[in-house]
């Protein structure tokens, strides 16, 4: 029973690190190239080979090896290094932002205390 419970705790995770590579690809893939290098990070080629081998990794070899805890790192670094950089420099475009003004404040455009 006990080993029921790993096996099933260990799919879980194997899940949770391919959509976590999944993600960091496809976020990878939709930004732009000159972003890479006005960000001064490493160019897109490179993060598409890094996030698409630990993809692969992820689905190919179990959990407990050392491959897919190494694509888990490299996501988790775009992750939390690489695309916050990108977000700032585009400016943070991407699904689901508001559009509006650089004067809007939190409650509604500012309109110079008139």
């Amino acid at each position: 029973m006990l080993m029921l419970g790993f096996t099933g705790f260990m799919g879980i995770l194997k899940i949770v690190l391919m959509a976590l590579a999944a993600f960091a690809l496809v976020d990878a893939a939709v930004r732009r190239e000159d972003a890479f290098r006005a960000a001064d990070k490493q160019n897109k080629v490179f993060w598409l080979i890094i996030l698409g081998l630990a993809l692969v990794v992820s689905i190919l070899f179990s959990i407990l090896s050392i491959l897919p805890i190494a694509g888990a790192v490299a996501s988790i670094v775009y992750i939390v290094d690489v695309r916050p950089a990108l977000k700032h420099l585009t400016g943070g475009k991407g699904f689901g932002r508001r559009r509006g003004s650089s004067s809007d404040g939190p409650y509604g455009p500012y309109n110079g205390g008139r």
